[in-house]
């Protein structure tokens, strides 16, 4: 009988200086930074926050944090995997400084989240420009508008910390509300918008998605929204929201800002009443996640049925019968043993793209500002660690920092393969964790990728697109 010895080779290990490197895939997000201009828009708006003999970069430290984060990191420590990699992450500063950077930003945090924002927006208008014919905002117009989906979540807190409260899941910590802007099928999505919330903020507070609306509506390119995040194309831009944003006040100022948008909205008590007056010949089979008709499910409009008084002109109220999974119970809402949800849009019926099956699945994609809220919990957002509200609201926007660098980084150098999808999981297991070693060559710096590691081509291929790139000014 053959003697079993394990799965896995017996090693001895020990601890000495070596040329290889860790995170070195990594270097797709620095590339990303260097394509954009990011460093250089970050040190210039954040130059009032430099002490004149301080060696570290407040912009700096922000980017450090940022691809600690993209990294896997959820802590002011996890910078710390950066700083052993200097031939990769340059200088890196000290857990004290990077402390003291980020409660320097905190004590004046409108002005240091402002420079913030104003920086994001020069790069991602400069990413957009890079990515030509695969940027977000290529060939939009009233039918084919850019979309940004608003959506809140909450985040534990596990002490004591600042305008920490009660959730209305019972649960205690913060109510952040995002707004993300889509990439639809090909992509992902980038965050263009955050703000941190008390745990106990209302889900459908209307001044609050205001307010992250008009901050994304800021975030976009001139030729967009104008100057100062006004719209002045009219419908090109569209705003979903689930229930919480169907106010009459938020969906009235949609309005005014000429904006297309589709919000959720709740049907009233007498909707079995309005459902029995329905022709069954009115309804409309609804569409699968492909375009293609599903079966069990239904579209209709509402609007001539309801009592529309104080909402806007030009509401279209949209509602979706389907039969309940097995084992659901229906609400007082639902009627003729279907389940009944609405929403609301101010975008007519006409041509292709338009019809109802067509409205209703446009609104429905906006379940994908689900999976943004979960990949910024996984980079960075499921712990706010620091104690401060206003140092946490610094710690939001270095999260939506790394969330726009691996978006950019996704749609620049990853246009033709599926990694393009790849959440934050899978990246880091793939791309960024590489094997490498780290070498000099004629006052050179080579980084030498494992040859034997399974995506090693498609780090290659990446870094030669984003190389390949203009160089970002200054």
């Amino acid at each position: 009988m053959r003697k079993h010895t394990g799965f896995y080779p017996r090693l001895k290990t020990d601890v000495r200086a070596s040329g290889a490197v860790g995170q070195a895939g990594g270097v797709l997000l620095t590339e990303t930074v260097r394509a954009t201009g990011l460093d250089r828009e970050l040190a210039a708006v954040l130059a009032p926050w430099r002490k004149p003999l301080a060696r570290h970069d407040p912009g700096k430290v922000l980017l450090d944090l940022a691809v600690a984060l993209a990294l896997g990191g959820d802590c002011l420590a996890d910078v710390g995997v950066l700083r052993t990699e200097p031939g990769i992450y340059g200088p890196v500063a000290s857990d004290p400084t990077v402390s003291r950077t980020i409660a320097a930003l905190a004590a004046d945090a409108d002005a240091a989240l402002a420079a913030i924002d104003a920086a994001r927006a020069q790069a991602r208008t400069r990413a957009w420009r890079l990515a030509s014919d695969q940027a977000p905002d290529q060939d939009v117009d009233a039918r084919e508008p850019l979309v940004i989906d608003t959506d809140a979540t909450l985040v534990t807190a596990h002490s004591d910390k600042e305008q920490a409260a009660a959730t209305f899941k019972r649960g205690y910590g913060f109510h952040p509300l995002w707004a993300f802007i889509d990439h639809g099928a090909a992509g992902t999505g980038e965050p263009a918008a955050v703000l941190l919330r008390p745990g106990n903020a209302g889900s459908n507070t209307a001044a609050d998605h205001i307010r992250v609306i008009t901050s994304a509506l800021a975030q976009l390119p001139d030729h967009l929204t104008g100057s100062g995040g006004r719209t002045r194309a009219s419908k090109k831009i569209l705003i979903r929201a689930d229930g919480a944003g169907g106010t009459h006040e938020l969906v009235n100022w949609l309005t005014k800002q000429r904006l297309a948008y589709s919000v959720g909205f709740t049907l009233p008590e007498h909707t079995p009443e309005l459902y029995h007056q329905i022709p069954e010949k009115t309804w409309t089979p609804a569409y699968d996640a492909d375009g293609e008709a599903r079966d069990g499910a239904w579209v209709a409009e509402l609007t001539n049925l309801l009592d529309l008084d104080g909402w806007p002109k030009g509401m279209r109220v949209i509602v979706r019968r389907e039969r309940p999974h097995p084992g659901a119970q229906l609400r007082f809402e639902d009627a003729g043993g279907y389940r009944l949800t609405a929403f609301a849009t101010n975008t007519a019926v006409g041509g292709p793209g338009r019809q109802l099956p067509d409205l209703e699945l446009r609104h429905r994609r906006r379940a994908r500002a689900e999976d943004r809220i979960r990949i910024a919990k996984d980079t960075g957002l499921a712990n706010l660690p620091l104690q401060g509200f206003d140092a946490n609201r610094i710690w939001c926007a270095i999260v939506a920092l790394a969330g726009d660098l691996t978006a950019w980084m996704q749609t620049l150098a990853l246009t033709d393969h599926d990694a393009r999808r790849w959440e934050p999981k899978r990246l880091r297991l793939r791309l960024f964790t590489i094997p490498a070693t780290l070498a000099r060559r004629a006052r050179t710096k080579v980084l030498h990728l494992a040859r034997h590691a399974p995506w090693a081509d498609v780090i290659t291929g990446a870094l030669a697109r984003l190389r390949g790139l203009d160089p970002a000014p200054g």
